[in-house]
């Protein structure tokens, strides 16, 4: 499995020795199983950014922090230049780039996300989490299969929604699709 996986599934680890909860507490706090959590500690399965943001808001602590082992220390503002911002890479199909990481206490964790074409036929992972998102997609072509339906947005098209609901990715045209998302 990837790396950072690996390191982020250690992150979990430690949050949960340190708040001193058991497992059961924390997947009853992310809404899934034991053993579906278990797995996740063991950093051989993938772990979605809207559970570890679920994780983050219910334990008090930064995404970025669960996600890049790095602290936040600006409070007045924080400057990501063009192609920097820590980045992680859930899968080979997706790519996040944190846009305001060192930024302390933030209301919203905004990312560059770079989504891969997989092969035809290759189902479109679907995830929920606690509030609401904004996308809006800088290039390529975008299939949001959202609450049973499946919406196109191309270059300049945005969308908010209500992040409770089943919502999943997948690039179009067997290429790259890039999209700003905040995550609220």
């Amino acid at each position: 499995m990837n790396e950072q996986i690996i390191q982020i599934a250690e992150r979990l680890v430690g949050l949960r020795d340190a708040l001193e909860i058991t497992p059961e507490e924390m997947a009853k706090a992310c809404n899934i199983g034991t053993e579906e959590y278990l797995r996740l500690e063991t950093g051989n399965v993938d772990i979605s950014v809207s559970l570890l943001h679920q994780i983050a808001s219910t334990y008090g602590v930064e995404l970025t922090a669960l996600m890049f082992g790095d602290e936040p220390k600006m409070n007045s503002y924080f400057i990501t230049r063009n192609g920097k911002g820590a980045v992680v890479e859930r899968t080979k199909a997706y790519k996040y780039r944190s846009l305001a990481g060192g930024f302390s206490k933030r209301k919203a964790d905004p990312f560059m996300v770079t989504v891969s074409p997989k092969p035809d036929g290759a189902p479109v992972y679907l995830n929920s989490h606690a509030g609401q998102e904004y996308n809006f997609v800088i290039s390529g072509r975008l299939l949001l299969q959202m609450n049973g339906k499946d919406l196109v947005l191309e270059a300049g098209d945005s969308i908010y929604f209500n992040s409770e609901l089943p919502h999943g990715m997948k690039a179009l045209d067997g290429k790259d699709v890039c999209f700003l998302a905040v995550i609220i």
